[in-house]
């Protein structure tokens, strides 16, 4: 079976559509061109290349707090959408529970695009996402996880890391940020993104100096704690790159079919409730 016939969810992607939903006109960055991904051009997308599922990111471009364009695509999708929000530290506990009855299982922090001190005062947000049992998903970058451990070990969340925390590439495997996430195997409740080689390689694909790193994790965590993402449409890219080459940096990376299988398929139908379809 060739890697694009293989049943996959891709764990890391989002919707943009602004004609249907425009941008909000305080957002820094509004999405563009062939950054555009509409629910309906996604779709086609995931048929086209084996995906059955997708967990869809809220994006911090285009929409930040703006939920509607994602709970319109989760609700149109047929069962095949699940997704991550992006909510006020505020949020009360009714909002969230109206937003996990719509298909929600987290809500996203990106210290990458607002900086970690943004996030200092989110205890209470944390209590709540532990009582309802969200995920916290994370996008770090560098040593950026270091600041947020304090807080984060407070609580029993369940945490989802994007793009293989994204460490220098240059720094090497003992680099703090990366070391610290190695060490989040041993708690039992976070699992990492295989995901977003763009977004911390100096190269150009196949993104070779990020391969250590994607070992490293997949060593520590075991397939049965790592999930895979295209992060389509990759957003500020500085060179196009295929969906089918994404996955072909799967297979060149996992060659083995039952790790694939893993990976793509077994550990984020368990972890995020996908039916068998």
């Amino acid at each position: 079976m060739s890697v694009v016939a293989e049943p996959k969810i891709d764990c890391h992607n989002h919707i943009f559509d602004p004609l249907r939903f425009p941008y909000g006109a305080d957002n820094p960055y509004w999405p563009a061109g062939p950054e555009i991904s509409t629910a309906d051009q996604f779709l086609h997308l995931m048929d086209a290349h084996g995906v059955r599922n997708a967990l869809v990111v809220e994006p911090n471009s285009g929409y930040g707090l703006d939920n509607r364009c994602l709970l319109d695509a989760i609700e149109h999708s047929t069962g095949r959408f699940k997704g991550i929000a992006v909510v006020p530290q505020d949020v009360a506990f009714a909002e969230l529970v109206r937003l996990k009855s719509k298909g929600i299982i987290g809500v996203a922090f990106n210290p990458t695009f607002h900086g970690v001190d943004y996030y200092r005062n989110t205890r209470e947000l944390l209590a709540k996402l532990v009582d309802l049992d969200l995920y916290l998903q994370i996008q770090v970058e560098r040593d950026q996880l270091l600041d947020l451990l304090p807080l984060l070990s407070q609580f029993r969340v369940r945490l989802l890391i994007d793009h293989c925390g994204r460490p220098d590439p240059e720094k090497g495997i003992d680099q703090p940020g990366f070391k610290a996430l190695l060490a989040l195997a041993q708690n039992g409740r976070t699992c990492v993104k295989l995901s977003g080689h763009v977004k911390f390689s100096r190269q150009s694909y196949p993104y070779v100096d990020t391969w250590p790193y994607v070992r490293a994790l997949a060593k520590e965590f075991t397939l049965d704690a790592c999930i895979w993402g295209s992060d389509w449409p990759c957003l500020r890219v500085t060179e196009r790159i295929g969906y089918e080459r994404i996955l072909i940096l799967v297979e060149t990376l996992f060659p083995d079919s039952g790790d694939r299988r893993k990976l793509f398929w077994e550990t984020p139908r368990r972890l995020f409730g996908f039916a068998e379809s």
